[in-house]
């Protein structure tokens, strides 16, 4: 019972609560740049090559035989995702990039004096009190 109790301790900690988050919404960053890769951004440069579609293009190693598929090196996939790396990385960068501008605001930003002891505040209303007199 000791090792579930300390294994939910673990699962409870905020930054393995952050980490699950991050690893969800890059899942889905990653989905969303793969489609923008595949259907946006690359038939149209597929089509200034002369319609080629990327994913199509492959080299055949061996023919197909009978219910033996063709052994083929796909390519063109591979440089679609090759893109969808450069793609993620640049916004990767895009966004530390913003993160550590903040962080430098806020490391710049002055920060505010320190409030009066009370003895200072007692001391100020005894002299204002004084100079009414």
């Amino acid at each position: 019972m000791g090792m579930l109790k300390e294994f939910k301790g673990f699962i409870m900690k905020g930054n393995v609560l952050d980490l699950a988050v991050a690893v969800i919404i890059g899942a889905a960053f990653g989905k969303i740049i793969t489609s923008f890769v595949n259907d946006i951004l690359m038939p149209p440069i597929g089509l200034l090559l002369g319609n080629v579609d990327f994913s199509d293009l492959s080299v055949v190693l061996k023919e197909a035989v009978g219910e033996t598929p063709a052994v083929t090196l796909k390519y063109g996939v591979f440089i679609n995702t090759v893109i969808d790396f450069l793609i993620i990385g640049f916004a990767i960068f895009l966004v530390l990039k913003a993160y550590n501008k903040t962080q430098k605001k806020k490391e710049e930003a002055p920060k505010a004096p320190p409030a009066p002891s009370k003895e200072e505040v007692l001391l100020t209303e005894i002299r204002d009190i004084l100079k009414e007199k």
